[in-house]
């Protein structure tokens, strides 16, 4: 790293001073408090102060006010997708995705289930990367697409009921990480990295023979949720973008010698970035130019050195966040062990593919801006925004004076660095991945909290930042604690989102739950039978506040019991829950909504079930009993 983005100038100073000023506020006050006795003019006052100061915070969102934007942000090792306000940070949602959770009774309902697929039993994800569909991109509101790269799958979120709807465990692969959504023209195709390498016929005949070991590029059909194809790469995986020309694919290879120990990953100095022609994946998937493996019909493509499918561009050792800069001429590589960023101009790219240059000329700069540099966010005025993990900071600099400097034109392309607390990963800017990148907000993902919030243990919450970026300097208005890992975030504004307030009875989420109750003669919406299918029990009932529509049934011992729940109410915010007691069982039905679960009887006796969604002021009253006959 160069001296001059590591000297403390004039202009560093003031920021600190400014941020000491921002936190010391609280305990100047304690010490004025100790030091002289409180009058009525004090308190009057400070009062006035404090309320001048709220109100020239654009952070604050008065009560009943609604936020300027969704954040969609990723649970990490909680398998979730959380729904933040922006900028008020309050967390207004949580969506169980990979995980299982006791208040919805996602991964324990039949619908659930079905939506996990063959994937039903596994109970835990790793979720990194949530990212919206696109129109001409911009976000469309459509879907929310997230990666688990605990177990190599991709889910989809339908943002209108903000549900989980769709879930792909990837064949051939190990450990989906990089996840992006094409663009342009729409999202057709999501395109996620298989991270881990590993033999494509993972069967243990050559487990040992690194030779034989591969990581794929993978495209998913974004309605379908199927892999359309996968590509064979030279070198490992990690993150990835797309173009907003709908053209080219990038993704950055942080292992290219397939090393499969720390100092064999890290021995070049050299890895790279390839670049995918989805034209040309196209073309050779039409020829039938693919192979298959593992009894499955995924076609596989070729796209190693050499390939006409893809482009290696070399940069700096172990690269790590591609993005993509919204006025759509950049591909950034992040250098993690480099202090630089390479500028990949994608104007170049078909002269590339074309033999007309070497993969070197596609990078037109690579500015220094410190250590450990992750993952960069823009704000649609030329600035760029890069976190930088081993100094705990942000490095807001400008894309073109970097690029001019570069090119020997003695200019300071560092705006500013901004200390965060501590190391962060992704950052994202109000808008930033789209066309409408619009300047407003920065989000700080930091990985360590020490020192900040109250102490609560060994494990410490993890640490969001809110950081104002509308002026030309960035100014930290937010800390907030977060749990188990916020990996990742995307800022949609809210024009964008329209959720519904009610379910539609059709809604595609329960309608085999539906098909099944018609089989049996069930009129949902107005039935509340108990249908006897030799050792399987179906209870079919309403519920309308405060009360369900059966007030007991009788099963016998070791029955397996099917609970089918429909949600009469019409009115916005009415959800009913069923919890059967000791049993383990509890799902939340939303109004309008059918779902259902299935337990075993396995105690005699009276059982009772309640609604533990407060839902009325009988609430309490709102119970049933299941009898079960020894």
């Amino acid at each position: 790293m160069s001296e001059k983005s590591s000297e403390l100038t004039p202009e560093n100073e003031l920021e600190n001073a400014d941020r000491r000023k921002f936190f010391g506020k609280s305990a100047a006050l304690g010490v004025a408090v100790a030091a002289v006795p409180m009058t009525a003019t004090m308190f009057a006052t400070m009062a006035k102060a404090q309320a001048s100061e709220i109100s020239e915070n654009k952070a604050f969102v008065h009560p009943g006010d609604l936020d300027e934007y969704y954040g969609f942000w990723s649970g990490g090792q909680s398998g979730e997708v959380r729904i933040m306000g922006l900028p008020s940070m309050r967390e207004l949602m949580r969506i169980p995705v990979f995980n299982t959770d006791s208040a919805t009774g996602w991964g324990f309902t039949e619908e659930s289930k079905r939506i996990k697929g063959e994937s039903a039993g596994i109970m835990m994800g790793d979720s990194h990367h949530p990212h919206m569909s696109m129109t001409d991109g911009r976000y469309n509101g459509k879907y929310i697409f997230i990666n688990d790269k605990a177990n190599s799958r991709v889910a989809r979120i339908r943002c209108d009921v903000m549900k989980c709807d769709k879930m792909l465990t990837v064949p051939n692969v190990q450990a989906i990480h990089g996840l992006r959504v094409q663009k342009v023209p729409y999202t057709k195709y999501v395109i996620c990295n298989g991270e881990f390498e590993a033999p494509i016929v993972n069967d243990g005949s050559t487990m040992r023979d690194v030779s034989t070991y591969t990581s794929l590029f993978n495209v998913i059909d974004a309605e379908k949720m199927e892999v359309v194809f996968q590509v064979r790469v030279d070198g490992n995986l990690d993150n990835t973008d797309a173009d907003y020309d709908g053209k080219y694919f990038a993704s950055t290879c942080y292992n290219s010698e397939m090393g499969m120990t720390l100092g064999e990953m890290i021995a070049p100095e050299r890895d790279h970035v390839v670049v995918f022609s989805l034209a040309r994946c196209e073309a050779a998937l039409k020829a039938g130019k693919f192979k298959t493996y593992n009894g499955n019909d995924v076609p596989v493509l070729d796209g190693r050195k050499g390939s006409k499918l893809t482009r290696y561009i070399p940069v700096p050792k172990s690269p790590h966040g591609l993005n993509t800069s919204p006025d759509g001429k950049y591909f950034m590589a992040a250098g993690k062990l480099s202090p630089t960023v390479s500028i990949i101009a994608i104007d170049k790219l078909d002269d590339l593919f074309a033999d007309k240059i070497k993969p070197r000329d596609t990078v037109i700069a690579e500015p220094e801006l410190g250590l450990g540099p992750l993952h960069t966010a823009f704000d649609g005025r030329g600035n760029a925004y890069t976190t930088l993990f081993l100094d705990s900071q942000i490095a807001k600099w400008n894309v073109q004076d970097a690029i001019d400097a570069h090119n020997g034109k003695k200019v300071n392309y560092l705006r500013q660095k901004l200390d965060v607390h501590y190391q962060p990963g992704h950052n994202h800017t109000s808008q930033g991945e789209t066309r409408d990148a619009d300047g407003k907000w920065l989000i700080s993902l930091c990985k360590f909290s020490k020192d900040r919030f109250l102490p609560v243990g060994p494990l410490h919450p993890e640490n969001d930042q809110l950081i104002d970026i509308s002026g030309d300097e960035m100014k930290l208005v937010h800390d907030g604690p977060a749990f188990a890992e916020p990996h990742d975030c995307i800022i949609v504004h809210r024009s964008k989102v329209k959720p519904n307030k009610l379910w539609t009875r059709d809604d595609p989420i329960f309608a085999e739950t539906l098909a099944i109750a018609k089989k049996d003669g069930v009129n949902t919406m107005a039935d509340n039978k108990v249908i006897r299918d030799g050792k399987k029990v179906r209870v079919y009932m309403t519920s309308v506040a405060p009360m369900f529509g059966t007030a007991d049934f009788t099963v016998k011992l070791g029955d397996e019991v099917t609970v089918i729940i429909t949600n009469l109410d019409m009115i916005e915010d009415v959800t009913h829950g069923f919890c059967m007691t000791n049993h383990g069982v509890q799902m939340e039905i939303g109004p309008q909504a059918t779902a259902s679960i299935t337990f075993t009887a396995n105690k005699p006796g009276v059982h009772w079930y309640y609604c533990n969604w407060f839902c009325h002021a009988l609430h309490m009253e709102m119970r049933g009993r299941m009898f079960v006959e020894a």
